[in-house]
Order: C-alpha cells, then sequence, then structure tokens
C-alpha cells in the first residue's frame, strides 16, 4: 500500500492517496499565519488501517518543515498530539 500526504489549499486540506485513491482528508482554516484544522475524515473502506494516523502524520512533518503552527479544534488531530507529544511544538501558544 503506498500513501501520499498533500496540501490541496485549493480545498483548504490535506489529502491521503492510498494507491492513487483519495482516502481520506484533514481540512483547515487559514487564520493569522497558523492553521485550524476543524476535521478529519476517512473513507469508510480505509478505516481501521492507520489511515487516519498516517494522514495526520504526514501533514504535521510538512507543517513543521514549512514552521507553521496549528490550532487542532479537530478532536482526530488533538488526539493524535497527545498520543504523540514529539508534536505539541507545533501547536500555536494562547489560541
Amino acid at each position: 500500500m503506498s500513501t501520499l500526504v498533500e496540501d490541496n489549499p485549493a480545498k483548504h486540506r490535506f489529502e491521503i492517496l492510498v494507491d492513487d485513491a483519495l482516502a481520506g482528508f484533514t481540512a483547515y482554516v487559514p487564520r493569522d499565519g497558523y492553521l485550524v484544522f476543524t476535521h478529519t475524515e476517512v473513507n469508510e473502506k480505509f478505516q481501521n488501517m492507520g489511515v487516519g494516523a498516517a494522514l495526520v502524520r504526514g501533514t504535521l512533518d510538512q507543517l513543521r518543515e514549512r514552521g507553521t503552527k496549528i490550532v487542532p479544534q479537530c478532536p482526530f488531530v488533538a488526539a493524535f498530539i497527545k498520543r504523540h507529544p514529539e508534536y505539541a511544538d507545533l501547536v500555536a501558544q494562547g489560541t
């Protein structure tokens, strides 16, 4: 299974492709120099396969490279960061 996480700025979301099929996305709203993550969705046929975690990990890795901070309003993204504290530095302070 090959996966690719890429930003789709036109739709304000990061998408994960599994074997070239859209398997899920995490939506964001740009605000004051950071991204507010509002919703994550994984296609039913890709659930319970680690696709959601791979999506969030790939998204956060790309944002770290860019130096972009986030606000994890989406419960899935917030729970991922809680389980993986190595990403806690990406959360915008005071938000």
